[in-house]
């Protein structure tokens, strides 16, 4: 027994010798590659190489759009339901870029954001272009309707601007610098005035057309007349010329 125990007591005492040499001979765990930069803290640096090599992206800047927007508008409508009641909103929006473009848009949802983008969209949608004036005018008086809305635009060459409410809206963005806007009706609508407004913009032409319809020649009176068409006046002359010629005779 004695001898047993000797041989077990000398086997775990050979081992961890044996393991100590083999050791010696493989590489740390922890110990840096060849060529690889010593890292900080006794921490190995793993997948992020060498950062100088890296190149950072560089964020381009954001293009800002041609077209100013400004909200004329905005109501919550309330819907009653079986359940409750449901909210929306509604957004009425001028959209232009000053140089004689300009729409109108509408926009309704849930969320005031998702309205706002929408009436942006619509009012993309519903641009037109009024025909400026070197002066930043308008060519000539336009009038129109719109539902109950009413409006009357006058050229002012040099005076200025004069116009309030949703006309006054419409028009800077159109660019239009001298200028008197009258509503003519009573509604206090903004979206009807400023549609009306609109309408009334569509309604000018540009001074060079105007000019070539007023040069056109006035259309004849009568024309060319029909020498076959009876005419009383020489059915008489005939029958006295036929009655003198009897006579002669």
């Amino acid at each position: 027994m004695e001898e047993i125990t000797k041989t077990k007591e000398e086997q775990k005492t050979t081992a961890p010798a044996e393991q100590t040499d083999a050791n010696k001979d493989a590489p740390a765990k922890d110990a840096p590659a060849k060529g690889a930069a010593p890292h900080q803290g006794g921490r190995p640096q793993r997948g992020r190489g060498d950062r100088s090599r890296r190149t950072r992206r560089v964020r381009r800047p954001r293009v800002r759009s041609e077209f100013d927007n400004k909200i004329l508008g905005i109501r919550r409508v309330t819907r009653v339901v079986a359940g409750g009641r449901r909210f929306s909103f509604s957004v009425t929006l001028v959209l232009g870029n000053g140089k004689g473009q300009v729409g109108v848009g509408l926009g309704k949802a849930s969320d005031t954001a998702l309205a706002i983008e929408k009436a942006t969209r619509d009012a993309k949608k519903n641009l037109i272009t009024v025909p400026l004036t070197a002066e930043d005018s308008i060519p000539h008086e336009s009038q129109a309707k719109y539902d109950a809305s009413e409006i009357l635009l006058i050229p002012t060459p040099g005076k200025g601007f004069k116009a309030g409410s949703a006309p006054r809206t419409v028009l800077e963005l159109a660019g239009v610098k001298h200028i008197s806007a009258k509503i003519l009706s009573r509604s206090k609508n903004p979206l009807n005035n400023a549609q009306a407004t609109i309408a009334a913009l569509k309604k000018l032409e540009p001074v060079a057309y105007k000019m070539k319809k007023q040069e056109k020649k006035p259309r004849r009176r009568g024309g060319k007349r029909n020498e076959n068409k009876f005419s009383p006046k020489k059915a008489v002359a005939k029958a006295v010329e036929k009655v003198t010629k009897k006579d002669t005779k």
